[in-house]
């Protein structure tokens, strides 16, 4: 009777001891990640959640290199056991090209030449337009304008029927 009650209190440690192991808790993991995150410049803003292990990364980085530092941060942490990658690539700003006024009268003056009766102006790079023109072809107009690559346009004395 001692033998079987030995076996079974045998066994039952067997069973439950490794169960008394810590487990890791997805605060101490989240917090692990976020700081490890927070050491790379470039993932500013990155935002961290841990379910279950399951690392969840979210926010907005420049490039694909980010992308792919922040996944490989949060994988090397103890304590996760997969991460869902939800990170974007913010879109590059567009370009900024400002042509010179020299450039903009040679290619306004083309523009309007089949316009008589607007008269134009180029003011910080601005086209100032003032004048009457008929709505048809205004947008003939407006795209020529557009291909001009001002710093924008000033309408107001102009008089679109």
């Amino acid at each position: 009777m001692k033998k079987l009650l030995a076996i079974t209190a045998f066994i039952c440690l067997a069973f439950y001891l490794p169960a008394c192991k810590s487990k890791v808790k997805d605060a101490d993991v989240k917090a692990s990640v976020e700081t490890a995150l927070a050491a790379n410049p470039d993932l500013n803003g990155v935002v961290a959640d841990v379910k279950d292990g399951v690392a969840t990364i979210t926010g907005e980085v420049r490039t694909d290199a980010a992308r792919a530092a922040a996944e490989t941060a949060a994988k090397g942490i103890k304590g996760v056991k997969s991460v869902v990658n939800n990170l974007t690539v913010a879109a590059p700003p567009p370009p900024v090209v400002n042509a010179d006024d020299e450039t903009l009268t040679r290619g306004l003056a083309d523009a309007l030449k089949d316009n008589p009766t607007v008269k134009s102006s180029i003011v910080d790079g601005k086209i100032v337009l003032t004048g009457e023109i008929v709505k048809a072809k205004w947008v003939a107009l407006k795209q020529m304008l557009d291909k001009l690559k001002s710093k924008g346009y000033d309408l107001t004395g102009l008089k679109i029927k």
